[in-house]
């Protein structure tokens, strides 16, 4: 257990002790960590009606009869009106130093809590990424390095969507129009893309090749299933380019046609015809969930036979909750709804069912993108222009440097400004990605972040080029007495707390803030104490105090998957 919720389960305990001293029993001591306190209880507010008492003189009464233990963790308890304020100690300060120097990386990781298979991205294979897809790939990844952190085995996985009409089209593209190969792979898909959408909108009785293909490949006939399979490779290179330079990776790539092959898509219907839910429609095969709420029939079979993309999504997700223990989507708001019919289906079938993380869309001041009509941004482009401004941003700061050292900066910088800024926000919000304001180094964003782990890791080279030997360092912690010093090491302390927050609720901003908490309580810390010019113990002890913010600081960069740089 780490040092803030030792703490807590010390609080939990003195608090109820008191209670039962007094007669009293709550089932709730509500418990919330406070700007006045280190944790604060409300729980005077709920006995007053069982007391018939001002909340104030309840949180007196019980302040009385809290006892803190001598070798505990908690300093003192004090009230505010009706809150009970309970402080931290210096065993809980010097506890915490000590954990994150023995720790190192693995400080906060925890280990044991299962399997997760996390999908993630799994745009379809028509194109690049648009700057649509962004939120949905960091999202994704940034709360798989989260799970892992807590404790998880983790295993990303990209659905490529491999039968659709799209595929279809793309396909049947390659065969009618030049493929330009001098282009990155995806970018060239959709210009073929682009043009067959064209022809087959003048040219309506074309469609008819189109329906053709989609039987063929669901029957799945060899010389279609590889001209569709070349097209989807020729889209899915160019996109794990694209995810790589995002710092993103998927551990497996899962085929949809593959459910079709093994008979899981028969398979599946099957299960789904024996709960008594299936009614036929027009010659179709659908689901009545009206019972879960929805007045609208899922279709899971075509007139002609042909299974649909939720029919193949399903199979996909019983082979999924037969494989982990938790099994996570990341999804956009424009699935809400037949995310929920899937869940149902599953639900009825006794089957687990996916946890999903809905977020709403990010979008750029230039207004709206769609990959049909031609018109959108990609996301290459997108890391393009913010590689140009991060590099005009560090030639400003850093004009006596190298051009090597410049555009590695502006690198990790760029990448670092996109990812914190698409997360920072909790994802059922929309939000409007702006580059002038993620890489503004004055505001408490992503450079900022790695500004502080650099500056920190500038304290201790300094300190080694003075003699300091670093590993052979002690800390003391009675002379640590400023308010920065503490302020610093208990925003340390909070790192596991926040990743099991961030985890068991899939909110990866709660991370994002932490992180540029820990940056602006190191930045005070630097600002108003003395390290090197300080005399040699205290020197030493706050030298001990900078490795342990470096440290935190390069743990939380490398679980949001930014760079964590040792100058910039």
């Amino acid at each position: 257990m780490t040092m803030f919720l030792q703490f807590k389960s010390q609080v939990t305990q003195a608090l109820t002790l008191a209670l039962e001293a007094n007669g009293l029993e709550v089932t709730e001591l509500s418990l919330e960590e406070s700007v006045h306190a280190d944790i604060a209880s409300s729980v005077a507010f709920r006995l007053a009606p069982l007391c018939r008492k001002n909340p104030a003189d309840i949180a007196s009464m019980l302040a009385a009869s809290v006892k803190v233990p001598e070798d505990g963790l908690i300093d003192r308890v004090e009230t505010k009106g009706p809150y009970l304020n309970f402080f931290i100690n210096k065993t809980f300060l010097d506890r915490t130093v000590t954990a994150i120097r023995s720790q190192g990386q693995d400080y906060g990781s925890q280990g044991g809590r299962g399997k997760v298979i996390l999908e993630h991205t799994s745009a379809n294979p028509n194109g690049p990424l648009h700057v649509g897809h962004i939120r949905n790939s960091i999202i994704g990844d940034t709360i798989g390095r989260i799970l892992e952190k807590a404790g998880y085995e983790v295993e990303t996985q990209y659905y490529i969507n491999d039968m659709g009409r799209q595929i279809a089209i793309v396909s049947w593209a390659l065969e009618h129009f030049d493929f330009d190969t001098t282009k990155k792979s995806d970018h060239a898909i959709a210009d073929v893309y682009i043009q067959a959408n064209r022809v087959l909108n003048d040219e309506p009785d074309k469609m008819a090749g189109i329906d053709e293909l989609m039987q063929r490949i669901e029957h799945g006939v060899p010389d279609v299933a590889e001209r569709f399979k070349h097209a989807v490779d020729l889209a899915m290179e160019g996109i794990k380019q694209t995810l790589g330079r995002m710092n993103i990776h998927h551990d497996s790539f899962a085929w949809e046609s593959s459910y079709v092959r093994n008979s899981s898509v028969s398979t599946t219907v099957s299960r789904i015809m024996d709960t008594g839910r299936t009614v036929v429609d027009d010659s179709a095969l659908m689901v009545d969930l009206s019972d879960y709420g929805f007045e609208k029939k899922l279709v899971i079979q075509r007139s002609d036979g042909t299974s649909l993309y939720t029919t193949r999504d399903l199979a996909y997700h019983l082979w999924k909750a037969g494989q982990c223990d938790r099994m996570i989507d990341v999804l956009g708001a424009d699935h809400k709804l037949i995310s929920g019919q899937l869940k149902a289906v599953l639900n009825a079938l006794g089957e687990n069912e996916p946890e999903i993380v809905i977020f709403e869309f990010v979008s750029l001041p230039e207004g709206s993108m769609s990959t049909r009509r031609g018109k959108f941004i990609s996301t290459d482009e997108l890391l393009d222009q913010i590689n140009t401004q991060a590099l005009a941003e560090v030639e400003k700061r850093r004009p006596d440097t190298s051009d090597d050292f410049k555009q590695e900066v502006a690198n990790f910088v760029g990448i670092g400004a996109i990812r914190y800024d698409v997360v920072k926000v909790t994802p059922e919000k929309s939000t409007v990605f702006d580059w002038r304001e993620a890489l503004d180094f004055e505001k408490q964003g992503a450079p900022f972040i790695q500004y502080s782990h650099a500056r920190a890791c500038s304290i201790l080279a300094n300190a080694e080029e003075s003699g300091v030997k670093l590993a052979d360092l002690e800390h003391d912690i009675s002379v640590l007495v400023e308010d920065q010093e503490i302020e610093l090491i208990k925003n340390l302390a909070r790192l596991s707390a926040v990743i099991d927050t961030a985890a068991t609720d899939l909110k990866p901003h709660h991370l994002a803030t932490y992180a540029r908490e820990v940056a602006d309580s190191f930045n005070q810390f630097y600002r108003y104490v003395p390290v090197l010019n300080a005399e040699v113990s205290l020197r030493d002890s706050r030298l001990v105090l900078v490795d342990c913010a470096r440290n935190v600081l390069s743990i939380v960069l490398n679980t949001l998957g930014l760079h964590a740089p040792k100058s910039m």
